[in-house]
């Protein structure tokens, strides 16, 4: 797969599919971490003299504008973090992308609006997303695919449009390629790997492909009470995919069988409600044992007892991924437990890897140095998708 070190760039118009879904309070960005993991290969395009184009999503609209999702705020801010203005283009092939791409000079960055704004991005049509793919074209000599957290999805300017150009792949999706396969060919061990978030169903798979590479594996979040349950166990209220037990059951059967040590909470905190994550006003969680979870309570964050017992299936680890949080961390009284799996990682010596999605913002949002980790992916599913396994079309298309 080249990279952008193998393109001569100078004076070519540089179409950068960035990945810059990042979380909007009204035109306020509440994580910026998208944007700058992208600045990188912006930078260095426009140092080499490149006419920069840069498309991303934002959310999901269902393929017309809606004023709630326009990257404005996003051009805004990268034209901060890259110390110089972004032009921004009210549309994405119309007449707004056209005059503002002609009017580029040598260093210079557009932004377009988002892409999802245009049905035939994510169209299910071969043929709608090819003629979008064929819009996009027109505005570009050369294509760069960075937008690591949409290389699983086959859309328009992820999958057809690096046919239609020469292409290559920037520093991003270079650096997050070069994590995952530490994480999937000779693997340092112990091999310790945590999964959280709210359902088990979007953990099979990769819980299913670890289950043959992993030495250990910890589980946390809304998912725990499924394979707590299936343990047996009475829940209260708690999150639970009914569905899912009997593949739980097979999943700890195939983990003993082959030695995979996989740990479950031994404690959590409950209420009797979900928190308010408005007022974030007090919601006075207690902790009780998972033989002990009250009929009328829902399990919201593991317990105390179990964050000591995971920090320390962590500490002799030599590598670690991590996807999901332990429990509801926005709100300050169900946040222990994933504040615990994060300073378990800071201290580790182990090649730590923060799985993207939800983790990533926690650490972010929780304080944590991000250099204090090995790395932070930019991408939650692409990298669930490439630990199961799956060809990732955004990848597929940007191999020569």
């Amino acid at each position: 797969m080249k990279t952008i070190d193998d393109l001569q760039v100078a004076g070519k118009r540089v179409f950068v599919r960035a990945d810059l879904n990042v979380p909007l309070d009204g035109e306020t960005i509440t994580d910026d971490g998208r944007i700058r993991a992208a600045v990188p290969t912006i930078a260095k395009l426009t140092e080499s003299g490149a006419k920069v184009i840069v498309a991303s999503h934002l959310g999901r609209p269902k393929g017309a504008p809606e004023p709630r999702f326009s990257l404005a705020p996003v051009a805004r801010r990268l034209g901060e973090l890259l110390g110089k203005p972004v032009a921004f283009a009210t549309d994405t092939v119309g007449d707004s992308a056209r005059e503002a791409v002609a009017g580029l000079g040598e260093g210079d960055v557009v932004l377009l609006e988002n892409l999802r704004f245009n049905a035939g991005e994510t169209s299910k049509d071969d043929a709608e997303r090819g003629a979008f793919a064929d819009q996009l074209a027109a505005l570009a000599d050369l294509y760069v695919g960075d937008g690591f957290g949409a290389v699983h999805r086959k859309h328009a300017s992820v999958y057809d449009l690096p046919a239609r150009l020469p292409h290559a792949a920037g520093y991003l999706i270079a650096a997050e390629l070069n994590v995952l396969r530490q994480l999937t060919e000779d693997v340092k061990r112990p091999y310790a790997v945590v999964l959280g978030g709210a359902k088990v169903s979007d953990k099979l798979g990769v819980i299913d492909h670890l289950l043959e590479r992993a030495d250990r594996i910890l589980i946390g979040g809304g998912m725990a009470y499924t394979f707590l349950k299936a343990q047996g166990h009475e829940i209260g209220t708690s999150l639970l995919q009914d569905d899912q037990i009997e593949a739980v059951q097979e999943y700890l059967a195939r983990a003993k069988e082959r030695g995979v040590e996989f740990v479950l909470p031994v404690d959590v905190l409950v209420g009797p409600e979900f928190p308010d994550l408005k007022t974030k006003a007090p919601a006075h969680p207690q902790a009780v044992s998972v033989a002990q979870i009250p009929a009328d309570q829902m399990g919201l964050d593991i317990g105390p007892e179990t964050c000591e017992l995971y920090a320390s299936k962590l500490a002799d680890a030599a590598t670690v991924f991590w996807n999901g949080p332990m429990g509801v961390f926005e709100h300050p009284d169900f946040a222990e437990g994933t504040k615990a799996v994060a300073q378990a990682l800071v201290e580790s010596p182990a090649f730590t890897v923060v799985g993207g999605g939800d983790s990533a913002a926690a650490v972010r949002i929780l304080g944590f140095d991000e250099n204090a980790f090995g790395h932070i992916s930019t991408g939650g599913g692409a990298s669930l998708e490439y630990l199961e396994g799956k060809t990732l079309p955004g990848l597929a298309a940007l191999e020569d």
